[in-house]
């Protein structure tokens, strides 16, 4: 803790922000063109209503053709308390019960699609994707530090990041982000630490763009298979003694999951186009008027320093000779329009006048006139590497632990496991593009491109390790529209030529519509795909010391997707419909006998279920206001045709009600309590041997079904959430309704959640 402290006295020192809250900066759309953000009407709230400091912009990269998308930085206090959760902002996570364990979303259609390195996927909380990773440019340094802590040094919970953006000119920016979580744990062998340090940089030019990100990522998880029976939680007036969370019998222990990742993103694109002169908005003037004023400040300083040392009169007081001011009028009469040649006339002097006023102000308009390039063609290149490694470790395994026991090679031996596996790629995508808007004609932008993947994968056998190597190239191309307010829509097309990958097609299509209804913007978006893809590759390969499997003849995984959202400000109502439908879907499986209540011959394997599975999700969010109370739900409603293989929960439900207030007309409060719920079903099981969560198959010795249900437990917080200019802080006491009514608390079977815990969080900005 004492560390924590002196860094986070020392980093401000280091950097300072600017970071003020302004809504007038350009937004750069997808195709690399910006608009200025003064065109639009800012009553209307089709635009964020969330504050963007002033003096940064933040946006994302995408990975295929490092198209940029405005995004929102992490300043906004409302629900700032929520952001410090595995199990997410709204509980919508399934989660071992620690800070930074494993998870998976209960809500099905918001899962990310499945990688090929599977083991860092349980742990999108601390691994940030590169498409989701913000770039910044910024008129000044900027700092930002966040710290959250609860418990003490035996089961307590830190977590520390820290982020730092400068820039050298205007066009580069370089910056970096670290972030610590380390979580002991409440249960025993339960510990989870994290450590992620990200550099960057980015250089936007007219002509010359790119973007760098350098990654690297290690965590270590120890694994205690659950605790060794629920009854402890669920009934523990079934025992003589009252046992502390610590104190509670785990299943394993001397057990742990590492992950080492490191990763390379390069984009970077050159074009082709013209310049034109276009106006210069609010605060470009004033930014020139300002450097203008200085200059002549300035100059007129200088001329009166060096006269002064020469012992002579400033020039500027000498007179000067300039012939007819600028402004001056024709006075007196004029002769009307006498004729001097065949070529040649006079004017009276009101028609002198305007003709005078008018070369007047065109030499005052062309003043606040700025160059603006305008792309019509970019040629793309994109690189990303990544490098993976995993290995399982344990000591003192149980005999009957699990149920199958392969020989392999590896350092361990006996009760003692060290799987291990590598993974890296290289992926090069080059693209070019025909880009939206650069003359009345241009209505949409088009890209094509074609991508070259080679992936290797390492995995122990039985006299060393087998390497696997597989190169992929694939085509495709993008069509779509990104200016304008009223209609947007972008169509996305990737066939594989060769390679392991042969065959498979990636179809992808989204539109949105945006127009004005009693006084606002409804917006209304619909998105769909379709997907033909090979299962990743650890569902067909895979050797460890208590698992194994080769499934070369896999067929591919149809999923299509139809998604329709409308959303409406003026009411705060969204409404999301989502329907789903996969064939062959893949799948882990595990399974274990129940004997005299202990869990014993744990096995995991690969399932792909050869029919279809239809899957509906229905998803509304109303927020209210009546005065200085809030109240903010999301229900959401799923149904699947086979809940063998897709089980999913009927409702999740989040509810958030609290007033809001000020002190003193700077101190933001909002003091408040809200719940998480949802209906029960069987939930994914999760297997500590490969790390990954799996559909339950569980059977008693008797043959009966030993399936666990949870759910129908609503988990309550009370908090009090603070702001105050550039710093956010809250204070929670989570799950404070632990003790009552049924203490069926697991949002994963046999890891039950934390119990009652006081919170404190921090988020501090440091202006220079």
């Amino acid at each position: 803790m004492r560390k924590i402290i002196v860094l986070l006295m020392f980093v401000p020192i280091c950097g300072h922000v600017y970071a003020q809250f302004d809504d007038t900066y350009n937004q750069i759309d997808a195709t690399g063109n910006i608009s200025r953000r003064g065109d639009k009407n800012m009553k209307d709230s089709l635009g964020t209503h969330k504050e963007i400091p002033k003096g940064i912009k933040v946006w994302t990269v995408d990975t295929r053709f490092g198209d940029r998308r405005l995004a929102v930085p992490d300043t906004v206090p409302h629900m700032f308390m929520n952001s410090i959760f595995t199990t997410g902002m709204r509980g919508e996570y399934n989660t071992t019960g620690n800070l930074g364990a494993p998870r998976i979303n209960r809500i099905v259609i918001d899962r990310a699609e499945t990688g090929q390195f599977i083991f860092t996927q349980p742990y999108d909380f601390v691994v940030t994707p590169v498409d989701q990773f913000h770039f910044t440019n910024t008129l000044s340094p900027f700092t930002n530090i966040a710290f959250n802590t609860a418990g003490n040094r035996t089961n307590g919970e830190d977590h520390l990041t820290a982020k730092f953006g400068v820039n050298a000119g205007k066009k580069l920016g370089v910056g970096f982000k670290f972030d610590y979580l380390y979580g002991r744990g409440y249960y025993q062998n339960q510990s989870a630490s994290h450590f992620n340090y990200t550099t960057y940089g980015s250089y936007l030019g007219d002509q010359y763009q790119a973007h760098l990100l350098l990654s690297t990522n290690h965590q270590k998880v120890a694994e205690n298979g659950g605790i060794s029976d629920d009854n402890y939680i669920v009934h523990p007036e079934s025992y003589s003694d009252n046992y502390e969370t610590s104190e509670i019998p785990t299943a394993l222990s001397q057990h742990w999951n590492r992950n080492d990742n490191q990763h390379v993103f390069l984009t970077h694109r050159y074009n082709i186009g013209f310049n034109r002169k276009v106006p210069m908005n609010e605060d470009e003037i004033k930014a020139r008027k300002f450097a203008l004023a200085s200059k002549k400040e300035n100059e007129a300083q200088k001329k009166k320093e060096l006269t002064g040392k020469e012992g002579r009169k400033p020039e500027e007081d000498k007179p000067v000779a300039q012939g007819r001011p600028d402004d001056a009028k024709i006075m007196g009469a004029e002769p009307i329009a006498q004729q001097k040649d065949s070529n040649r006339t006079s004017l009276d002097k009101a028609t002198a006048d305007s003709l005078l006023a008018v070369e007047q102000k065109t030499k005052a308009d062309t003043v606040w006139l700025k160059n603006e390039f305008v792309p019509v063609t970019s040629f793309i290149h994109t690189m990303q590497f990544d490098n993976y490694r995993r290995i399982y470790q344990a000591y003192k395994t149980p005999t009957d632990f699990y149920a199958n026991t392969y020989t392999i090679d590896e350092p361990l031996t006996g009760d003692s496991i060290y799987d291990k596996t590598r993974y890296y790629s290289l992926k090069n995508t080059f693209a070019i593009s025909l880009l939206e808007g650069f003359n009345k004609w241009a209505k949409s932008g088009l890209k094509a491109f074609i991508a070259s993947e080679l992936r290797h994968f390492t995995l122990p056998n039985t006299t060393g390790s087998t390497s696997y190597n597989e190169h992929n190239l694939s085509i495709g191309a993008q069509l779509s529209k990104a200016q304008g307010k009223t209609f947007h829509y972008n169509a996305t097309a990737e066939t594989w030529l060769t390679g392991e990958d042969a065959g498979q097609l990636k179809l992808d299509a989204s539109a949105d519509l945006n127009f004005k209804l009693f006084g606002d913007t409804l917006s209304l978006t619909a998105n769909g795909f379709f997907h033909r893809l090979n299962p990743t590759f650890y569902y067909r390969h895979y050797h460890s010391r208590h698992a194994w499997w080769d499934n070369n003849s896999m067929s591919k995984i149809l999923h299509t997707r139809l998604q329709g959202i409308l959303h409406y400000q003026k009411t705060r109502t969204t409404l999301r419909i989502g329907i789903d439908e996969i064939n062959n879907y893949a799948y882990f499986a595990s399974s274990y006998t129940v004997n005299n209540g202990n869990r014993v011959n744990h096995a995991i394997t690969v399932h792909q279920y050869g029919g279809a599975v239809n899957l509906i999700t229905v998803a509304l969010s109303q927020d209210f206001t009546l005065g200085p109370l809030n109240w903010e739900s999301v229900i959401t409603y799923q149904k699947s045709s086979n809940k063998t293989v897709v089980s999913v929960p009927d409702f999740n439900i989040y509810s958030n009600l609290y007033i809001k207030f000020k002190i003193a007309r700077v101190l933001s409060c909002d003091f408040g309590a809200d719940v998480r719920y949802f209906t029960k079903y069987f939930a994914p099981d999760y297997n500590p041997g490969l790390g990954q969560y799996t559909v339950q198959t569980n059977t008693a010795t008797d043959g009966t079904d030993s399936r666990i249900e949870i759910g129908n437990y609503p988990v309550a917080n009370v908090y009090a959430n603070f702001h105050l200019k550039h710093t956010r802080f809250f204070i929670m006491m989570s799950h404070v309704n632990a003790g009552t009514g049924k203490k069926n608390y697991f949002f994963t079977p046999h890891y039950p959640l934390n119990q009652r815990i006081l919170r404190f969080g921090l988020s501090w900005n440091f202006f220079n």
